[in-house]
């Protein structure tokens, strides 16, 4: 009888957990006993952590070629139940088909989408960079900017949210609005932030050169402020003040895949699980969680993942080691994050490049940038590349960042 090891989802997290598991099976030599089978509505990984961009090419590479060269079997599809009692996933395929699979090991890879806070309008007026398709909506909607009537709302774009998405949208838009409104456009672009100063989520240290940046750039701030209404011509902020605007972005932070919800367990306040130390979902059996869908402790200081693909690459690897190690009685590997930076991306003004927790400044403005524009281009990126070469990086312990 042939084992099977599910996973779901083809982001970060899902794609390297794939990997990482058929890098165990085929070492041990067990390609014949242990399948490894990847659902997801595509066979295509979004590079989401350059949705805020104004070009989107390149933006959600096939996985095919790597997932058929390793011997993955890829499914399309989406799951709709999992009882986690039986092992039995029901999966709604692309074709408008629905099937069922019974697994050996489960890996929750399905990542998180945009928290959209109950405030009116927000559902209805706002745009967001979560997704391919909405990065889409919103670029297609500032283009359109220039064959409406000029007003003091057209040419102005409040982003809401102060976290690093909000933070690299409002840094990016003052350009893109030049862009396609021309150069002598009296443009204007708002940052709020519900922090006492925007970019405190940063740190102390590094919140006045976000500041600074973000100022340079020709973004406005305003901290401390939450948005009480969107309509269609502007938001109306906690303090009362009115900003005419008919580009809103949202930025309001993730929450895990609802189907973390299946699953049972603590979850914590962002709705993922919580998993112990090699990310098993600690309530029930056989079940991994990765990415977005886990909290998981980095190291013994205290510190947890954040949801963030350099995160994601590494709970992938080991959650797929694991799922497969724990099938062939292997030891298992512990999750930590040997290396954690941060490069946010501002701009105009360039990059922040930081390292550890504490986030030490190593590199600014054009020094950062060049670091930046690696991390989205190339290194984050499913790289191209033989089964071989594709297993020596599919290691627990890889570290993908310099």
């Amino acid at each position: 009888m042939t084992a099977k090891i599910v996973i779901a989802g083809s982001g970060f997290a899902g794609f390297w957990a794939a990997i990482s598991a058929m890098r165990v099976i085929s070492q041990e030599n067990k390609e014949n006993s242990i399948k490894v089978i990847l659902i997801s509505p595509r066979p295509n990984l979004t590079i989401r952590p350059r949705l805020y961009e104004a070009k989107l090419d390149n933006i959600s590479p096939d996985i095919s070629k790597q997932l058929a060269a390793v011997g993955v079997e890829y499914i399309a599809g989406e799951i709709q139940n999992i009882d986690t009692d039986a092992k039995l996933l029901t999966v709604n395929l692309a074709n408008g088909n629905q099937t069922t699979l019974v697994y050996e090991r489960f890996i929750l890879a399905t990542g998180s989408q945009l928290n959209v806070p109950p405030v009116p309008g927000f559902d209805r007026y706002g745009f967001d960079v979560d997704s391919l398709e909405t990065a889409h909506r919103l670029e297609t909607h500032l283009q359109a900017l220039k064959n409406k009537p000029e007003t003091l709302a057209r040419n102005t774009v409040v982003v809401v949210g102060g976290g690093l998405t909000g933070l690299e949208s409002a840094a990016e838009m003052p350009a893109r609005l030049k862009a396609i409104l021309g150069e002598t456009t009296e443009g204007r672009v708002f940052i709020i932030d519900s922090e006492s100063t925007v970019g405190a989520g940063m740190g102390a240290e590094i919140s006045p050169v976000i500041q600074q940046a973000l100022t340079e750039c020709g973004v406005e701030l305003r901290a401390g402020l939450r948005v009480k209404a969107i309509s269609h011509d502007g938001v109306t902020l906690s303090n009362g003040e009115y900003i005419e605007s008919n580009t809103v972005v949202l930025a309001t932070g993730v929450k895990a895949s609802f189907l973390t919800e299946q699953i049972r367990g603590e979850r914590d306040a962002s709705n993922r699980i919580i998993s112990d130390n090699y990310l098993h979902a600690q309530a029930v059996s056989n079940v991994f969680v990765a990415g977005d869908t886990v909290k998981a402790p980095t190291d013994n200081q205290g510190n947890h993942n954040l949801m963030t693909c350099q995160h994601a690459l590494s709970l992938g690897r080991v959650a797929g080691y694991n799922a497969a190690a724990e099938l062939l009685g292997l030891p298992l590997h512990p999750y930590s994050q040997p290396k954690y930076v941060t490069c946010l991306d501002l701009g105009a003004w360039g990059a922040l490049y930081t390292e550890g927790w504490q986030r030490e400044i190593h590199y600014i403005k054009k020094e950062g940038k060049k670091i930046k524009q690696e991390i989205n281009t190339k290194w984050i990126y499913p790289p191209e590349l033989e089964k071989n070469e594709l297993f020596a990086i599919a290691a627990p312990d890889y570290v993908i960042v310099p």
